[in-house]
């Protein structure tokens, strides 16, 4: 019976590459392995087939000859020969697996830094003023947090005492065993990974290398930080298990509101009420700025509602750069309430020598809905 094409086999093309070969083979072994196909008789023939056609094809000279000859370069011992469940079929079958499984079960060569488990990372949320975010400040910090415990110095192991290797894994942490052409890899029991045991475990922390305690801590808040601006600070997180090393500390920030500003990015809003006599004939005003000092803004004659004022570089600094953004000043003209006698014969006065010419805006609009109810009326 003729021997089916390698390529067939594997279900790939004659230019796959050697990437695109070793996913191929990995997928049809899976499909195809005994143990997975007991009911199928023919599963242990195809399995052999495809661990084949992939020895013969990842060896680049072995493929070379089987692209000119075909299946007579492997007759008769040709090439080494490429059937059967050789060494090599071994050795590909545990890369193959190391690929599917090495994240879970470990790389092969052991657990480096058994026993040693990094601390957890510890997230601190901070509120701060606008002001601290425009200048930028050194904060204090008192966060409670697990800390190496001094008595041992970490190992767990009471003082003048040290941790052993595990017997029962020799410290890797896993205990391996064979199964046919698979090696398999499980969490050692007695020292539950750790690849080491204690004894007699220190009194202070019971055997777990750390205590909790109340460290205090200096962060530099960099001007021009934004809500939800994240700082990390590296090592200052929970102390790892048995002396392992820290996990990392995460500072998130979030802006106070501010009573006068508000704030889009780098630029500031404030919303300033102006009289209606200012609004109307002209004027000044004084306003706050995010640096503490102060600023004029001059009103022109006729000033409405929402218009705004631009104060340049009077705004947030960017983070990390020398840009500054701007101060937009809203005007939000005030109608006069609680009126005397007088001013009201004023303002009637006034509204009786008052015209369109005054108030366009208004005579505007009310022409508009006029036209549209004699619209509708026709």
């Amino acid at each position: 019976m003729a021997k089916r094409d390698f390529y067939e086999i594997l279900g790939v093309s004659r230019g796959a590459s050697d990437a695109e070969l070793k996913s191929a083979f990995r997928k049809k072994a899976m499909e195809c392995h005994p143990d997975r196909n007991r009911d199928d008789a023919g599963a242990e023939g195809r399995f052999k087939e495809i661990n084949e056609a992939y020895e013969a094809l990842k060896d680049p000279q072995k493929r070379a000859a089987y692209d000119r000859f075909g299946h007579a370069a492997f007759e008769q011992g040709g090439m080494g020969g490429a059937g059967g469940f050789n060494g090599d079929f071994a050795s590909s079958m545990a890369d193959i697996f190391d690929d599917l499984f090495g994240d879970v079960v470990g790389r092969r060569g052991g657990r480096g830094g058994a026993g040693r488990e990094r601390g957890s990372d510890l997230r601190y949320n901070m509120e701060i003023s606008l002001e601290d975010a425009y200048r930028g400040k050194v904060a204090d910090l008192r966060i409670p947090t697990s800390v190496i415990c001094e008595p041992c110095g970490g190992t767990g192991a009471k003082p003048g005492t040290q941790p052993k290797i595990c017997p029962t894994c020799g410290g890797n942490g896993v205990v391996r065993s064979s199964q046919g052409f698979f090696r398999v890899e499980r969490t050692c029991p007695t020292c539950h990974g750790r690849g080491q045991t204690i004894e007699d475990p220190c009194t202070a922390c019971s055997g777990s290398g750390r205590v909790t305690n109340e460290r205090q801590l200096q962060v530099n808040i960099p001007a021009g930080v934004e809500e939800g601006t994240r700082i990390r600070l590296s090592g200052e997180g929970e102390a790892g298990l048995r002396g392992g090393p820290p996990g990392d500390l995460y500072i998130f920030l979030s802006i106070a509101q501010h009573p006068f500003f508000q704030r889009d990015g780098a630029d500031l809003y404030c919303r300033v009420p102006v009289g209606m006599v200012t609004a109307a004939l002209g004027g000044e005003f004084e306003t706050p700025t995010i640096d503490g000092g102060r600023a004029k803004v001059k009103v022109p004659a006729g000033t409405q509602t929402g218009r705004q004022f631009r104060l340049r570089s009077k705004g947030m600094p960017v983070l990390r750069s020398r840009e500054v953004g701007d101060l937009y000043i809203q005007t939000v003209v005030e109608t006069p309430q609680n009126l005397t006698k007088r001013q009201r014969e004023l303002l009637e006065e006034f509204e009786r020598e008052s015209s369109t010419d005054n108030q366009p805006e208004t005579a505007g609009f009310f022409a508009r809905v006029k036209d549209f109810f004699d619209g509708l009326g026709a």
